[in-house]
């Protein structure tokens, strides 16, 4: 059962017009969260990130099932957006929540630590490609201020400083210094 912070959260992110997966978002946030609190661990980030989706169908966000993936992860994404839906709640039998419980509380706590977060987002992002990747990038910078740009501006320059890389800069510019 997701926090009724969270739910609070998704909600405002839905009045807001933001999208389904930015809702979902805050459910993935809330199992990172409890894995690093100790309520129970995750074998990977994408075991945790696969909870909070799951949380999130089920809690009426309405994000479609995923195009790729086995024919049983579709199934289970439907029956969850079903049940999300459909806006009546059954009670999990108690049993199935003790064993998924402690099945979970066996796992380790480094799936949600900031290293593993970034690996997952880094391969995911290289798997989009740099065109998307681009996009992505000019949507954000759309949705920045003006100082915003300014100030990361001056960190990107700060950072090829500091890492030495001047490829990026013309072979003039490079020979001044």
């Amino acid at each position: 059962m997701p926090d009724k912070e969270t739910i609070r959260r998704a909600r405002k992110d839905k009045r807001q017009g933001k999208s389904a997966s930015t809702q979902a978002g805050e459910f993935v946030r809330e199992e990172f969260h409890h894995i690093r609190e100790g309520k129970h661990g995750a074998r990977s980030p994408e075991q945790a990130i696969a909870i909070g989706l799951s949380k999130a169908r089920r809690a009426g966000v309405d994000m479609p099932p995923p195009k790729t993936g086995s024919a049983e992860t579709r199934r289970k994404a439907e029956r969850d957006e079903e049940r999300g839906q459909s806006g009546r709640g059954r009670a999990r039998s108690p049993r199935r929540s003790r064993a998924v419980r402690s099945a979970l509380k066996r796992e380790g706590r480094s799936a949600a630590s900031p290293e593993a977060i970034g690996e997952h987002s880094h391969d995911v992002a290289v798997r989009r490609g740099p065109a998307a990747r681009h996009r992505s990038a000019m949507k954000a910078a759309r949705s920045r201020t003006r100082s915003q740009r300014s100030a990361s501006a001056k960190k990107a320059a700060r950072t090829r400083t500091r890492s030495g890389s001047s490829s990026r800069r013309p072979a003039s510019r490079r020979a001044r210094g």
